[in-house]
């Protein structure tokens, strides 16, 4: 079992505002889905996570709705804009599980760490 979080590299976020989006991330998928089976057991592990590179938006966006498509418990993170960004809002990250590994690798397996 393990959680992949994407995260946009495109953006150029400071590396304290990516650890927290993707905490929030990882939360977000979590708190949506307590009862899930994938949750439970994963919570009662070793809580696995990697975190991994999107290159765009649009690549983020392919990996969430393939990981939506296979069932997986996925969060979508956009972020208010308040310290970066200019005050626009801004799509930064995905968190994708907590899944088996045979079912998350192929959605996320290809993508680079970060």
């Amino acid at each position: 079992m393990k959680q992949v979080i994407v995260m946009r590299t495109d953006l150029g976020m400071r590396k304290g505002k990516m650890i927290a989006q993707g905490a929030h991330a990882s939360m977000k998928v979590v708190l949506e889905n307590l009862m899930h089976p994938w949750v439970i057991k994963w919570t009662n592990q070793a809580f696995t996570k990697i975190v991994v590179k999107a290159q765009s938006l649009d690549q983020m966006e392919d990996i969430f709705h393939r990981a939506k498509t296979a069932g997986i418990p996925v969060a979508w993170i956009t972020d208010a804009g308040r310290t970066e960004f200019n005050g626009v809002p801004t799509d930064t990250c995905i968190a994708v599980g907590p899944a088996p590994m045979d079912v998350i690798d192929p959605i996320t397996g290809e993508l680079k760490l970060l």
